[in-house]
């Protein structure tokens, strides 16, 4: 592989297929992970992650020369950052794997340099790690190009995404924003739109936040229709034909390692000012141990309806239809919730997308539905929606399937 123009921290979810939409425009990239198997996967041409078209993406990059993967970063012109940023102690903001992604740079920077954080962050992170390389480099203060700009993109469509959806840019100072909007339009067809680093930082999070607020919204409204004996399903479709009304569907609760964790990012540093948003929090995190509560309410009406122990059907683990990422998922959640009150009962977890977990004991969907007696739909992938239900199984919903 000849000098790497692109190197990219970070191969998950979203650094690979990125890395992989690069290298399918010629550009060399050398992608970083900490995890060795992970390198070993790809420099092998395969991939780690289940995400449509990446897996052809990625082995033609691989091939060809564009792609290669290791354990620490070399030389290059764009230093792109797409690393985790967790939480520590109460839901506050972790940017240390930001800060060691930029340490592990740091050297290798040189003039006229572009360096790109794409990791969901606190606002301000941008301006810090700017700090950061100039207290070490002093040198490069005002000739380093530096920006934030977030991914906006579907897990399972995410190849399609990348390459269509509009970008926020926002840059340190205009010089930055222009250079970064010069690298991006080289792989994006969507429109960019040039922005600061703190707005584009707060554009990311407001997006989450807001469907996150849209989405407690709804799952309000089912613990409503609960108690007031409404069809909530039913509701919301009545109520949706109003020209000027948009509810979205409820479900377990709200997953995923960017709407289920975004607004906590405002939250933390802003906790008087975000009223709905950290209520919206509190809401959707309630729905899913309310979905727990509702299973073990049925098992105690079916064994004394029918003086037994019930067998159980928890079908789905992701935090969204059709994708194997269970990352915050409030499926999983409920699923460990459900079997730390288990009484010898008879469990079948199903999760169709992924072959094996390591604390779940996975069931083939088809054969859980048979022998089970109380069946929870979780999430609503695609096997489940034809499945033929005899009446005397116990149906719980929490995704629309039925």
């Amino acid at each position: 592989m000849q000098k790497p123009q692109v190197v990219m921290i970070g191969l998950g979810y979203i650094g690979l297929p990125t890395a992989a939409l690069i290298a399918q425009n010629k550009v060399y990239v050398h992608g970083v992970d900490i995890n060795p198997e992970v390198v070993k996967t790809i420099n092998a041409g395969k991939i780690h992650i289940v995400e449509p078209e990446l897996d052809g993406a990625v082995a033609k990059a691989v091939k060809e020369g564009y792609l290669k993967a290791d354990t620490k970063p070399a030389i290059a012109d764009t230093y792109l950052i797409v690393v985790p940023t967790p939480f520590k102690g109460k839901n506050e903001p972790d940017i240390s794997f930001v800060e060691a992604a930029t340490n592990a740079v740091l050297p290798l920077l040189k003039e006229d340099d572009l360096y790109i954080i794409e990791s969901t962050s606190p606002i301000g992170t941008t301006e810090k790690m700017m700090n950061l390389i100039y207290s070490q480099r002093p040198e490069l203060k005002g000739n380093l190009n530096i920006a934030y700009c977030p991914e906006r993109v579907l897990p399972g469509n995410v190849m399609y995404e990348l390459v269509h959806n509009d970008r926020v840019i926002g840059g340190i100072d205009k010089k930055s924003t222009e250079k970064a909007i010069s690298f991006y339009k080289n792989f994006i067809k969507g429109s960019l739109h040039r922005t600061n680093a703190r707005t584009a930082e707060m554009c990311k999070l407001v997006e989450n936040s807001s469907r996150d607020v849209q989405i407690a919204f709804a799952n309000e409204l089912s613990l409503i229709c609960d108690k007031a004996d409404i069809n909530v399903w039913e509701l919301i479709e009545l109520a949706n034909r109003h020209p000027r009304v948009n509810i979205l569907q409820p479900g377990c609760g709200v997953g995923g390692h960017c709407i289920a964790v975004d607004p906590y990012f405002i939250v933390a540093d802003y906790p008087m000012e975000s009223k709905i948003i950290g209520k919206a929090r509190e809401i959707n995190n309630y729905k899913s141990f309310w979905c727990a509560e509702k299973v073990q309410t049925s098992k105690l009406e079916f064994e004394l309806k029918n003086g037994r122990k019930p067998k159980i059907a928890i079908m789905g683990l992701a935090f969204k239809p059709d994708i194997d990422d269970l990352r915050e998922s409030p499926a999983k959640y409920i699923a460990q919730k459900v079997l730390q009150n288990a009484n010898n009962e008879e469990y079948y977890i199903v999760e169709p997308n992924i072959t094996q977990h390591n604390v779940f004991k996975l069931t083939q969907y088809k054969e859980a539905v048979i022998k089970a007696d109380i069946i929870v739909f979780l999430v609503a992938h695609k096997e489940f929606k034809n499945l033929v239900l005899s009446e005397d199984k116990v149906i719980l919903d929490f995704c629309g399937i039925v």
